[in-house]
């Protein structure tokens, strides 16, 4: 099995050392995606915001590996504040209709450079 390490100017560069995302076979695993936008470096304020563009940046690697979020079998969310999952779940079923990946949802003590949420996924090609 071949394994491709991904990399995309449309989602911000790893602040550390980690891919963007690895495509293994047939599956695409993205690292945590920030809500940083790639264009600007700026994490937006509201964490609806953040949500949107973490989205944003995990979709934009699935499709470096030729894969999207329609085609996600799992996806894990990070947030600093479970106050916050009613929020996410509004943005987060603006990207994902009919079937849903299977996901899971956990609060964290503190997130990279203090962001609200951080997103992953796992995806078929």
């Amino acid at each position: 099995m071949t394994k491709t390490v991904l990399s995309t100017q449309q989602a911000p560069a790893a602040i550390g050392p980690y891919s963007q995302g690895i495509a293994a076979g047939d599956l695409v695993f993205t690292s945590g995606q920030l809500p940083i936008d790639p264009a600007t470096g700026v994490m937006p304020a509201t964490i609806e915001e953040q949500a949107r563009q973490s989205l944003k940046n995990v979709s934009a690697v699935l499709e470096a590996a030729g894969s999207s979020l329609d085609k996600a079998v799992k996806v894990t969310v990070f947030m600093a504040d479970m106050n916050d999952f009613a929020a996410v779940n509004e943005v987060y079923k603006t990207f994902f209709t009919g079937d849903c990946p299977a996901r899971s949802a956990v609060q964290v003590t503190r997130l990279p450079k203090d962001a609200g949420i951080e997103i992953e996924a796992i995806a078929v090609r």
